[in-house]
C-alpha cells in the first residue's frame, strides 16, 4: 500500500514538474499575448536599448524580447548600470523610469522561466526609478554637469493651448481637407482621444442619429462610447455627408495638393498634420497629446469629478487625472482671511 502511495506521489510530482517546465517555457509568450500592439512595440524598443547598453559593456545580448535564455547572467548591477547609462546619455527621467520598468518585468518573466535566480530577482527589484522631486533634482545636477536632460524629439512639457486657440484649431475651410481637419481636431480637443485611437477609427464608429462615437482604446483594451460635442457632431456631419468613404477608416489621408486619398490617416500622418495646423495659428511643436492635455485640463477646471475624468480619458488609475485636477486648482481657493 505504501509503495502504491509513493508511486502515486512520485507521478504527481513528475507531472507537476513537467507543468512547471511547460509554464516556464511559455512565460514570455503568455505575457505578451495579453498586451496591446502598442505596448509590445514599446517593450521591443526598451529591450533593444537595454541590449545596446549591454553591448557597450562588452556583453553579447541575445533576443531579450523572445528568448528567456538571453537573460542568463543579468544581475541587479547591470540593471542599475543601465539606469545610470541612460541618465549619462541624456534620456529623460520619465523615459528612464519607463525602460527600467520594462526590464524589471522581463527579468521577472526570466525568473519564472528559471533563468534568473530568485535572490537575484529580489535584488533587481530594488533598483528604483525617480519620483517627480527626485527627477527635478537629477535634471538640475545633469544640467550643472553639462549633460542634456532629454534625447530624441519628445517634449519635456506640453504646448499650452488657450480656449481661443482651440476654437481656431477646430475651424477650417469648407473643403474636403478642411472638413477632415475640423473633425480630426474636434476629436482630439473635445474628446481627448489618443493619436492611435483616432487613427483606428472606422466610418461606422460614428452614429449621427444618436450623436455618439463608439471607439476602441487599445492601451487599456476597452470599448467606449462618447456623446459627441456640438463641435464634433457638426464636423462629423459635414465630413461624413461629403467626404468619408462608405466603409473603412474614418479619416482619409491627403496629398500635397490637399486632395483626400482612399487610405486612412496613420498615426504618423496625424502627428504631422496636427503640427502643421498648430503652426498655422502660431503654436510651434503642437502634438495630438497636447490636445489631450488641453481636454483633460479644461475638464478638470470645470469641476469634472476624478472618477468621470478617469473613465472618459481611458485611464486605468486616478493618478493621471489627479495631475490635471491639481494643476487646475487655485492654490488659495477656500482660504478665508475674514473681513478687513
Amino acid at each position: 500500500m505504501d509503495q502504491n502511495n509513493n508511486k502515486q506521489l512520485a507521478n504527481i510530482s513528475a507531472i507537476g514538474q513537467a507543468a512547471n517546465q511547460a509554464a516556464a517555457e511559455t512565460a514570455f509568450i503568455d505575457y505578451q499575448a495579453r498586451k496591446s500592439d502598442q505596448t509590445i512595440r514599446r517593450h521591443k524598443a526598451d529591450l533593444a536599448l537595454f541590449a545596446e547598453y549591454l553591448e557597450s559593456k562588452g556583453i553579447p545580448a541575445g533576443d531579450l524580447f523572445s528568448d528567456p535564455q538571453a537573460w542568463q547572467g543579468i544581475t541587479w548591477g547591470l540593471v542599475k548600470g543601465f539606469v545610470l547609462w541612460m541618465l549619462q546619455n541624456s534620456y529623460a527621467v520619465s523615459s528612464v523610469n519607463m525602460r527600467l520598468s520594462t526590464v524589471k518585468v522581463y527579468a521577472k518573466l526570466a525568473a519564472q522561466a528559471g533563468v534568473i535566480e530568485t535572490q537575484e530577482l529580489a535584488m533587481i527589484r530594488t533598483v528604483t526609478g525617480y519620483r517627480q522631486k527626485e527627477a527635478k533634482n537629477m535634471n538640475e545636477k545633469r544640467e550643472a554637469a553639462g549633460i542634456e536632460t532629454r534625447t530624441g524629439h519628445k517634449k519635456a512639457d506640453p504646448v499650452t493651448i488657450t480656449k481661443e486657440q482651440a476654437r481656431a484649431l477646430k475651424k477650417h475651410p469648407d473643403t474636403p481637407q478642411g472638413r477632415r481637419d475640423a473633425l480630426l481636431m474636434a476629436l482630439l480637443l473635445d474628446h481627448g482621444l489618443r493619436c492611435g485611437e483616432v487613427a483606428g477609427l472606422q466610418v461606422t464608429d460614428i452614429n449621427l442619429e444618436s450623436g455618439e462615437l463608439i471607439f476602441y482604446r487599445p492601451k487599456v483594451d476597452k470599448v467606449q462610447t462618447h456623446r459627441l460635442t456640438r463641435w464634433s457632431l457638426a464636423a462629423a456631419k459635414a465630413y461624413l455627408e461629403n467626404d468619408a468613404a462608405a466603409i473603412g477608416p474614418l479619416l482619409r489621408g491627403s496629398n500635397k495638393s490637399g486632395k483626400l486619398t482612399k487610405a486612412g490617416m496613420s498615426e504618423q500622418a496625424i502627428t504631422k498634420r496636427v503640427k502643421i495646423l498648430g503652426e498655422d495659428i502660431g503654436l510651434e511643436g503642437l502634438s495630438a497629446h497636447d490636445c489631450r492635455h488641453y481636454w483633460a485640463t479644461q475638464a478638470a477646471r470645470n469641476g469634472t469629478p476624478i472618477d468621470r475624468l478617469q473613465d472618459a480619458g481611458g485611464w486605468t488609475s486616478p493618478a493621471m487625472p489627479l495631475r490635471y485636477v491639481e494643476a487646475a486648482k487655485i492654490a488659495n481657493e477656500g482660504v478665508n482671511l475674514g473681513s478687513d
